[in-house]
């Protein structure tokens, strides 16, 4: 098991997940891919499914999400956070993966016993994700969507037809802490490796916290708490 700590500029969850998830499945041999959470945006483009011949399946509940992406794509519309979803699902995978999804998850657990069943035997898990303690989720989480709302247009604007505004819940969603790493070993899964992130970039337009934020980014990696990051990275395997 391999626990790190890094700054936010390391985090795979945004630009760099393609290429990172691309590696993963090349130097891994997987075939069966699913993308929970992808709706109209999937992290892996069509030219690399089709010269991998990969078998893709990106999930949403909403299926007007899924709709916006190409045709390449199998489509799965469904909640993989209400338990015992295998019983509803027949089809087993080599990854199962998700991108700034874990944080909308209102049951965690159920979430990951439903990946955990859904995978092949020997099968990967990954997933990045929003944590808490840190002050902009810990604002999100208390108060009402409406005044989030708000203040999330003001400081990241972003295409709603794309990409729209979630409820955020953030259970199971924290850093490399022992408590964390005992509930998916609970689950079955040994936990290959756990990053957690420092920093964040909701102060952009706010110099004097911009730095106060960038000033406990850089203390924090030098005496790291699981409970401070502000975001996480997660590998497990079934």
């Amino acid at each position: 098991m391999i626990i790190t700590y890094k700054p936010v500029s390391d985090f795979i969850g945004w630009g760099e997940a393609e290429p990172f998830i691309q590696k993963l499945i090349v130097n891994n041999n997987i075939k069966s891919i699913l993308e929970i959470g992808a709706g109209a945006n999937p992290s892996i483009n069509p030219d690399f499914i089709t010269e991998h011949n990969l078998d893709y399946t990106i999930n949403d509940v909403k299926t007007v999400e899924l709709l916006k992406a190409d045709n390449i794509y199998n489509k799965l519309a469904a909640d993989l956070s209400v338990p015992n979803v295998k019983a509803k699902i027949n089809i087993r995978f080599d990854l199962i993966f998700s991108r700034m999804v874990g944080e909308h998850i209102a049951d965690g657990k159920s979430f990951h016993n439903n990946i955990y069943d859904l995978l092949n035997k020997g099968g990967y898990s990954l997933h990045c994700f929003s944590t808490l303690y840190t002050l902009p989720f810990i604002v999100n989480r208390i108060l009402p969507d409406s005044i989030t709302d708000y203040f999330l247009r003001k400081i990241a604007p972003r295409d709603e037809h794309k990409h729209g505004k979630f409820k955020a819940h953030y259970n199971w969603c924290r850093g490399p802490s022992k408590r964390m790493i005992k509930r998916m070993e609970h689950i079955g899964f040994s936990v290959l490796e756990y990053v957690g992130y420092f920093g964040h970039n909701y102060y952009e337009k706010i110099p004097p916290l911009k730095l106060l934020e960038k000033f406990k980014s850089k203390l924090l990696l030098e005496i790291p708490s699981p409970y401070l990051t502000s975001y996480a990275y997660v590998f497990l395997k079934k």
